[in-house]
Parts: C-alpha cells; structure tokens; sequence
C-alpha cells in the first residue's frame, strides 16, 4: 500500500481538503429550545470559533435551574478548533501532493479519531452543564444530559440538538478521504 495515489484519488483527496477547510466557517452543531412563550424557538449555534444564537436569553433562563451561565469563553476549544480543522486539511493537501496511500490510511485513521473526540466533547460539556446544577436553583429538577441528536423535553420546554452544515462538509470531507483509501486499495 506504499504506491502513489492515482490521479483521480489526488483529485477527491484535494476536494475533501477544500470541504474540510470551509466547514470551519459553517455551523457544526445546534440545539433550538421550543416552548409557548417562545414559539419561533431560541437558537444555540455552535461554530469551530464561535457560539451565536439568543445565548443571553437561554442563560437567563438555565439561571432557574441552577446551570452555569455558557458563552464561547466557557468552551476553550473554540480558541485552538479552526487550527486544528485547518492543520488536516493542509495535512490531507500534502499527503495528495506527495501521493503515498499509506499516508491516506494514517490521515482516515486520525480523522476518525478526531470525530470520536469531538462527539466526546460534545457529550461531556452536555453532561456537565446538565447534570452540575445549583441545588440553590429557584426550580428544582433532576440532574439531565441534552442529547447530541435528537429532541429531549424539558419542563415546558422541547430542544431539538442537530448537526448543522460545517459538520455535514465535514463527513463528506471524510467519505471522500476513505473512498479514495477504498479505491486505491482496489488497485
């Protein structure tokens, strides 16, 4: 498997670079909070960089049940992400140039095991945030983790968390990477 890559698997390989490097300017990951007062929904929206969305409005409602206020500086991944992002996508652009499929496997294999990280950040800040509530809290509720995917319902509140664009170019980045392994591998 230490032959050079086709010009066809150089070609994906650069695509999958270029996807991966532009979903750092797109949303990764959101939830939406629906309950009657609100009916148009308040928004989290989670950028490699940053958080946007009525996130004042949301801590001021976490506040009675006692969760921690979040903003982009409670998350210091967002400081270091797009570096990270943009470090494989130059990594994924060298090992195109230099055309060794044995590289391609190394880059598939630290792709994934940055995507297991991820969803295991996500995880651990959602169980943090939901289940280290002020006791002192003027609503008192059982400790709860949001899910990553999904609906949950929250007193009179229903959240929708989902995978936004910037994570959707990202697993395309990442398809396109492990069909170029699976066509050379064939050859």
């Amino acid at each position: 498997m230490s032959r050079k890559m086709s010009v066809s698997s150089v070609i994906l390989s650069c695509i999958s670079a270029v996807l991966l490097g532009v979903s750092i300017f797109f949303p990764w990951w959101g939830m939406k909070f629906i309950a009657p007062q609100y009916p148009e929904g308040l928004d989290i929206i989670v950028y490699p960089y940053k958080m946007d969305g009525r996130i004042d409005i949301i801590n001021g409602l976490n506040h009675y049940i006692g969760m921690q206020e979040f903003s982009e500086q409670t998350f210091p991944e967002l400081s270091y992400l797009p570096y990270l992002v943009g470090g494989m996508a130059l990594l994924i652009l060298i090992v195109a140039l230099v055309k060794r499929t044995r590289l391609l496997l190394l880059l598939v294999a630290l792709f994934s095991v940055g995507g297991v990280l991820g969803l295991y950040d996500i995880n651990r800040w959602l169980t943090t945030f939901g289940t280290n509530l002020d006791p002192k809290a003027p609503i008192q509720i059982d400790p709860f983790v949001p899910p990553i995917l999904g609906e949950n319902t929250l007193a009179n509140f229903v959240t929708h968390s989902y995978f936004a664009t910037g994570a959707f170019l990202m697993g395309a980045s990442f398809l396109l990477l492990v069909m170029t392994l699976w066509r050379e591998r064939k050859k």
